[in-house]
């Protein structure tokens, strides 16, 4: 399995339980190990650990653009 990390921005007043629950759609991806919030230092920054092999960035952003239409990826 090939593995990439993209962090995905969100607005700051989105609350902790639309973060919960992007966590859990996205981690419930086909392709998705890993997604999280860091809540002690940027709550707003989602890192995700996904194979690109079975699922695009695109695909991951368009999903928590759902939520936040103005969510964006960030280079690392």
């Amino acid at each position: 399995m090939n593995t990439a990390d993209m962090l995905i921005y969100v607005h700051p007043k989105l609350d902790a339980q639309d973060r919960m629950a992007l966590e859990r759609i996205v981690e419930g991806s086909l392709g998705v190990d890993c997604a999280q919030f860091d809540s002690h230092t940027h709550h707003h920054a989602m890192m995700v650990k996904y194979d690109p092999d079975a699922i695009q960035g695109m695909q991951i952003l368009n999903m928590v653009r759902i939520t936040d239409p103005a969510a964006a990826i960030v280079g690392l």
